[in-house]
């Protein structure tokens, strides 16, 4: 079985990147040179058969604390033809459900159950029904006031673009809510969202969410159903996601990505990037520098 590891910069760690590919290349068995796909961000280093695990270990004992990520995979395949990705902490940086306890002066206390939620710690479902029952009565317009904050996560635009201009299907599939979903779609030009829908009545927010909630089971059979509707086979899906509830998700494709994700998923998640920004998932695909469009 033919290896790649591909060696990924984050911020500020691009001086050392090629002392960091000379003392890994000393260390593993490396057929060949090391082939840059970004000079200074993005290195791959193609490994003879050997053990997966043992050669990103070693990998990353050579990283230590330094800002660079680290993935090995078969080389065969690496190029995915779908990709799913969460909303909150992913393609966008916030969560949204913190921007609107805002409006009730709730922002800490929801964003320590969103922490805890998203770490595993909590029912996904109660705790989402915990943080939305707390909006209850607000008036429908903090929905586009919130909307207003969104900040797009750095590497988003150039993701979904190259991601279409190679012909990639694309879904965002999320706890969240489709308010906010769509908008984000729209603009980044998503195929397709499943999503949460924030119930509202007479111009106010109910406090509720309607059925069915997007938990993680329906987040692990949404990529599964996505990719044979497509008629793409799972080993050609990219996922990523950072919370609990994505695991499902990101253990059912080719290619999981735990992206900046909570402790607890880090830890369980096949593959990982911790520093980067999401061009690096191009680049975990074998996309040069000269392919990635800005958007």
């Amino acid at each position: 079985m033919s290896l790649v590891l591909t060696v990924i910069t984050g911020p500020g760690a691009g001086s050392i990147l090629p002392d960091i590919i000379a003392t890994i290349s000393a260390r593993l068995s490396i057929a060949g040179k090391p082939d840059w796909l970004a000079p200074g961000m993005a290195c791959d280093l193609a490994l003879h058969p050997t053990d997966t695990k043992a050669a990103e270990t070693i990998a990353r004992q050579v990283v230590a604390d330094a800002a660079i990520d680290v993935l090995v995979q078969k080389r065969t395949g690496r190029r995915k033809r779908l990709l799913v990705a969460d909303l909150e902490s992913t393609i966008i940086e916030n969560e949204m459900l913190d921007e609107l306890a805002d409006c009730v002066g709730q922002r800490a206390h929801v964003a320590e159950i969103t922490r805890r939620a998203m770490n595993g710690e909590l029912d996904f479902a109660a705790a989402l029904a915990e943080r939305v029952g707390l909006l209850k009565g607000l008036s429908e317009a903090v929905l586009d006031e919130a909307a207003r904050r969104i900040r797009l996560m750095p590497g988003a635009r150039a993701l979904l673009a190259t991601a279409r201009a190679a012909g990639m299907r694309t879904a965002l599939v999320s706890g969240g809510f489709t308010v906010f979903a769509d908008r984000v779609a729209a603009e980044l030009g998503f195929d397709r969202v499943v999503a949460n829908r924030l119930q509202i009545a007479d111009g106010r927010l109910a406090g509720t969410v309607a059925a069915p909630i997007v938990t993680r089971e329906v987040k692990r059979d949404t990529i599964a159903a996505l990719a044979a509707e497509y008629g793409i086979p799972l080993t050609a899906a990219l996922a990523v996601g950072d919370g609990a509830n994505d695991l499902p998700m990101l253990e059912r494709a080719g290619l999981g990505i735990a992206f900046r994700a909570k402790p607890a998923v880090a830890a369980a998640a096949r593959w990982r990037i911790d520093h980067g920004d999401l061009t690096a998932l191009l680049y975990a695909q074998g996309y040069r520098a000269a392919e990635i469009l800005n958007g």
